[in-house]
């Protein structure tokens, strides 16, 4: 039976993790990372995939859509060690300032969360100094996760559009 690290999967392994859920603990797990969003040269880990008729006149770019595959890293470095990826789509979805909706999720490749995903759908007002976006489910060990991730912008180059953001993530989950 395949197993996200900690999770056995399939419908069996869920519906017996459902029957042990009324005598499982609540945990507060914390992550910090760096999410690296790079948009411009030959290896970009976020690409445009879609643009209404009035993205370009826009100042805040409403209607830009991107897909991402962001390494997800320990350190703000570009060579910093990966422990997982943000994949998902982002797009500018406010006229009145940058904001994006993020919809990502969290995939952890390495250590004891290997396997297992935190799924981010919110808000992200880009040039705001904190911004929080709810993290509203998960996969393995974090099977109805909720939580709140925290992002920071740590660098950003405003002509490429390339980007690094410093994650703090507090998420609640179950432990059998």
């Amino acid at each position: 039976m395949p197993i996200a690290q900690g999770a056995e999967l399939g419908p069996k392994a869920v519906e017996k993790w459902f029957k042990k859920l009324p005598h499982a603990k609540q945990k507060v797990t914390k992550f910090h990372f760096y999410f690296h969003d790079i948009v411009s040269g030959k290896n970009p880990t976020a690409v445009q995939i879609a643009q209404a008729n009035m993205t370009t006149k826009s100042p805040t770019f409403f209607g830009f859509v991107a897909m991402a595959d962001d390494p997800l890293t320990v350190g703000p470095e570009p060579n910093s060690t990966i422990v997982g990826r943000a994949q998902g789509i982002y797009g500018a979805a406010d006229q009145n300032e940058s904001g994006l909706l993020m919809n990502l999720n969290f995939v952890f490749t390495t250590g004891k969360y290997n396997g297992s995903t935190l799924s981010v759908l919110g808000r992200n007002p880009v040039f705001h100094k904190y911004r929080e976006m709810p993290i509203v489910g998960g996969s393995g060990v974090f099977r109805l996760a909720q939580g709140v991730a925290t992002a920071k912008t740590y660098w950003i180059n405003m002509t490429s559009g390339d980007a690094i953001v410093e994650y703090n993530v507090m998420v609640l989950h179950y432990s059998h």
